[in-house]
């Protein structure tokens, strides 16, 4: 997939045109500038896409659609989905105007992939564990994946369950050793996870997420490119199962 600025706004024009049911909405101009802008930020296509898609998804909700829509409508729902995406793999910061420095610690690591694990400033842990039960038990509910794994998310779902009654006001050192717990399950899920797809689909998944950060490889160190590189794939790994973030930071 070509990453040059008139290649990357002819993908984005493509798609905008698939969602504007086949009615296309010329990305030139200021839009083209816009558009420009993402790819020199790194953000991937695919990122994009999902940017649009969430627009699209609140532009339907609210009736009946009247006018196709421009690419510059969808504008800060793409900054949104890629910041979420940057983060969650702890990315540094990038612009067309220059680079930032490493995600601090406390906003990089750990932070949910998938919008829909994202939570409001101050969400609950209760809540947060509520979330993650039902879409555990959304998830059981596909299986396909063996046995091993459909035992592990209803061990992770029932202890997640008990967790949640006792998690409204626990404080100090039961509620930190809480939270490692979750990130143990975690842990545990997506290396299950990985393991249940097999070789063949997680080397799909590989070259996915490397497509995802080529345009980060080249100021990458090794070792943090392999980090990165294993976040990108894990995450890839909970879309294609729908499966949410238990870990809590």
């Amino acid at each position: 997939m070509g990453t040059e600025p008139v290649d990357f706004c002819r993908e984005i024009e493509s798609y905008l045109c698939q969602k504007n049911e086949g009615h296309l909405v010329r990305v030139t101009g200021p839009s083209f500038d816009l558009v420009s802008g993402w790819a020199a930020q790194g953000i991937p296509l695919k990122v994009a896409f999902q940017g649009i898609d969430r627009y699209f998804e609140r532009y339907y909700r609210k009736g009946p659609r009247r006018r196709p829509v421009r690419i510059d409508f969808c504008d800060a729902d793409v900054l949104d989905v890629f910041d979420e995406w940057r983060r969650a793999l702890g990315l540094p910061r990038r612009s067309p105007h220059g680079e930032g420095g490493p995600l601090p610690t406390s906003e990089g690591e750990g932070r949910p992939a998938d919008p829909a694990d994202a939570r409001e400033p101050g969400g609950s842990l209760p809540a947060h564990l509520q979330r993650v039960v039902l879409r555990l038990t959304s998830a059981r509910a596909i299986g396909g994946l063996g046995e091993e794994f459909d035992v592990l998310i209803d061990r992770a779902a029932r202890e997640l369950d008990a967790a949640r009654a006792e998690a409204r006001g626990i404080r100090g050192t039961a509620r930190q050793a809480l939270l490692d717990r979750l990130t143990a399950l975690d842990a545990e899920l997506v290396a299950e996870a990985r393991r249940s797809l097999g070789p063949a689909t997680i080397a799909e998944l590989e070259r996915e997420a490397g497509e995802e950060l080529s345009s980060f490889r080249a100021r990458m160190a090794p070792d943090a490119y392999q980090r990165v590189m294993a976040a990108a794939v894990d995450r890839l790994v909970r879309q294609r199962l729908k499966l949410p973030t238990i870990a809590f930071t």
